[in-house]
This record gives structure tokens, C-alpha cells and sequence, in this order.
């Protein structure tokens, strides 16, 4: 039999037969290999993208393991993915009615930081260096003016949008209590975790002996657990000293350091915020300040204003244990079976900041993040000059800009 040879675009049916491709079946044929190669294209860049993350995850886990004791911000006071724009906050700033303040006392100005160590030297005992945490500054200088009152004159300078994203902002003037600069100073806030400040100063206020241990009890966990809070870490049954609590309630921001503080101090949480009200009326802060829980977890009943915050903050500073606290950059717990090494700690805030030029330095700080609120802060810095000042600042978009916030208030209004 004679072979046939089929021309391009012929094919023998199934009677043999010789017979012409159609169009459909071309068209078709195009199809496939448009197809085929759109999957093929799809497997690559899918490959090529796990590649990537994955050369992402294993740089990130070799930095982690290049510096370990950076700690990640605490879920409180996490930066929160949404970003406000620059020119976003009303430019209106609010003028605050000038409040006598009593004369001040003559204020010696302290030009080394060294001369901060002790009020009064001839009573003060030696303190072994090793006994002192990185960043402390010891003692109480007593270099405020007295009271708990600030006051706005017509040198008050507002505080720009441009330059400061946070809605509220104040700087005041540790010499006589003169607001140096303000945005919003007197309106209603929440202080989220600022809230600890006074939470540390009302129990450092009612403990006497630092190395009594408290119980990480069960329901301790499950209000953690259940209100998303930070926390040191603690398991439950673990007894720390109080002292670590202290520590644990600001670096942190632990709501398990802060809870058991609260239980061992007052007996319950409930008792220990009657003790916080009491200090905020003892403070003549009770028009502009009320506390519905020592965590600073969102309460319409848990608010102040930047002003109160500030003066919060000094009366915590007065207090030479407080100050400790607040000034502390890492701190370590100690070993126990539950954490052989320890845990290590970290203000963040005070760590970030340190580097940034502020015409000074920010001896210490507290964070603090609630939805309502955003990211906010307040800090205390010495000046080059040596004069003191305490800035607040909430409604920032994150943690960072919080902080970029007092660098620039700093920055402008410090000299």
C-alpha cells in the first residue's frame, strides 16, 4: 500500500480519508497554549515570592538573634496599622485661664547629672553600682516647685499640627509650673496605660517592704487574658517580690505585675482604685481626673486631661522610689524554676528616645495605647541648662510617632 504523505495542516480520519484542519480546531489549539502558559507564569511568580519571604523570615529570625533582648511593644500599646494625615487635627488650640500658683521656693539648678544622687547627702548610705539598674537616677532631687497646679500666660506658645501629629500635647515647666507650650492641654482624655504612673506612685505610697512576694493568681491570668493585655510574662502561682511588680507594672506596661500589686496592696482591685481616687483628690486633681481601673484599660470613667497627667507624673517623680522606676531602661527578674534565666524587661519609650536630640535627656517615661486614644506618652527631661520638664502627648498613630512627637516638642520649646 502506498504511504500517504500529509501536507501542514492535513490529517488522516478514520476511513483514511485525508482531510483539512478547521479554524476551530487552530483556535482552539491557541487557547491551550495561551492558558498554558498563563499558568505557567503563575507558578513562577508564586514560587518567586515564597522564595522572597522566605529569605525575609530567616534575615529576621538571624536579627533576632543578633540582638536578643529587644523586646517587641506590648500588645497595649502596639503601633496601630492606621495611619492620620498630616494636616489632619484641628488647629485650634486652647488657651488655658492662668491659675495662681504659689512663689516657688529658690531652685538649685543642677548641672551635673551625678549631683542628682541624694537630697540630703549626710543621711544618705552608700548604694553598691551593681544594686542599681541601667539608666536610675537615684534619690529625689526636689527641684519641682510645689503643688500640683500649671498655669498658661500669654507666653504659652501653641503647639503645631505640622510638627506634632498628636491631638493633645502639653510641656510644662518643672521650675513654677508654667505651660510652655500646650495643644488641647485641658480637654478630656483617656490615659490608657499612663494610667500606671499613678498606679506605681499609689502603691509605692502604701508598701513598706519591697522584697514581699505576691501570687500570680488564676483569676490574675484570666484579666489579662480576657482584656488583651500586656503582661511581664508571669505564670500563675508564681510569687514575685513587690519590687519586681513595680518594675514590671511601667517597663512592660504588665497588667499581671499591676493586678497582683493591686491585690497585695489593697486586697482587691476594686479597694486599690478607691486608694487611686483618693490620690487624685489628695492631688487636687478630682474636677479633672477619675480612674475606673489600675491597668488603664478603656472606661468612660477612666480619663484626664494631658494637664492632670502631667501633674501625675510629677508627684510620682517626688518620690525617689517612683523615680527609680519610671527612669529605668532594662531590668531583669529573677531566676526562678518557672524562668531560670529570668525575664528581661524593657522601656522601650526611654530606649528609642535616647539617641534623639532633645536638647537634653529624658530621664523617664511611661507609654500608653488604647483605641479611644491612640498612642500617647508621658516623659520627663532634664535640659542641657538643667531645667526640668514633663511633656504629654495622645493620638499619635504609633508608637514611634509618639515618641518623634516629644522629640519635636523638646526640640522647639526646650533651649
Amino acid at each position: 500500500m502506498e504511504k500517504t504523505v500529509l501536507k501542514k495542516g492535513e490529517y488522516l480520519d478514520s476511513r483514511g480519508n485525508v482531510r483539512q484542519h478547521s479554524e476551530k480546531y487552530y483556535a482552539r489549539r491557541r487557547q491551550i497554549r495561551t492558558r498554558l502558559t498563563i499558568f505557567f507564569s503563575v507558578v513562577f511568580v508564586l514560587l518567586a515570592g515564597a522564595g522572597i519571604l522566605l529569605g525575609l523570615h530567616i534575615h529576621s529570625k538571624a536579627a533576632a538573634a543578633a540582638a536578643p533582648e529587644e523586646l517587641s511593644a506590648d500588645r497595649t500599646e502596639q503601633e496601630t496599622p492606621e495611619l492620620m494625615a498630616e494636616g489632619e487635627h484641628s488647629t485650634q488650640a486652647v488657651m488655658l485661664p492662668a491659675v495662681d500658683v504659689a512663689e516657688p521656693e529658690e531652685v538649685a539648678v543642677v548641672k551635673d547629672p551625678e549631683e542628682l544622687a541624694v537630697v540630703n547627702p549626710e543621711e544618705a548610705g552608700e548604694e553598691s553600682a551593681s544594686d542599681v539598674p541601667e539608666g536610675v537616677i537615684k534619690g529625689d532631687p526636689k527641684l519641682f516647685y510645689e503643688g500640683y497646679t500649671a498655669f498658661a500666660d500669654d507666653d504659652t506658645q501653641k503647639i503645631n499640627d505640622t510638627d506634632v501629629i498628636s491631638e493633645y500635647a502639653v510641656l510644662i515647666d518643672l521650675k513654677d509650673g508654667h505651660i510652655v507650650a500646650q495643644k488641647n492641654a485641658g480637654e478630656k482624655i483617656y490615659p490608657a496605660s499612663m494610667t500606671k504612673v499613678l498606679s506605681l506612685l499609689v502603691a509605692v505610697e502604701h508598701i513598706s517592704d519591697y522584697q514581699a512576694t505576691a501570687t500570680i493568681t488564676q483569676e490574675i491570668a484570666d484579666y489579662v487574658w480576657k482584656h488583651d493585655c500586656a503582661a511581664v510574662g508571669y505564670l500563675v502561682g508564681e510569687k514575685p517580690t513587690v519590687e519586681e511588680l513595680l518594675y514590671g507594672t511601667i517597663l512592660p506596661s504588665g497588667g499581671d505585675a499591676v493586678l497582683a500589686l493591686a491585690d497585695h496592696t489593697a486586697g482587691s482591685m476594686e479597694a486599690f482604685v478607691d486608694l487611686m481616687n483618693e490620690k487624685v483628690a489628695e492631688l487636687g486633681l478630682a474636677d479633672v481626673a477619675h480612674f475606673a481601673n489600675p491597668i488603664g484599660i478603656h472606661d468612660e470613667q477612666n480619663y484626664c486631661t494631658p494637664i492632670a497627667m502631667a501633674m501625675i507624673m510629677k508627684a510620682a517623680l517626688e518620690n525617689p522610689k517612683c523615680r527609680e522606676v519610671l527612669a529605668t531602661k532594662r531590668y531583669t527578674t529573677a531566676k526562678t524554676e518557672e524562668h531560670p534565666e529570668g525575664l528581661q524587661i524593657s522601656n522601650l519609650f526611654l530606649r528609642r528616645i535616647e539617641d534623639k536630640d532633645t536638647h537634653g535627656e529624658v530621664l523617664g517615661a511611661k507609654t500608653g495605647f488604647v483605641t479611644q486614644s491612640r498612642n500617647c506618652a508621658v516623659s520627663y527631661e532634664r535640659s542641657n541648662d538643667g531645667n526640668e520638664y514633663i511633656c504629654v502627648t495622645v493620638g499619635a498613630h504609633s508608637a514611634w510617632r509618639a515618641i518623634y512627637d516629644h522629640v519635636a516638642i523638646y526640640d522647639t520649646f526646650v533651649k
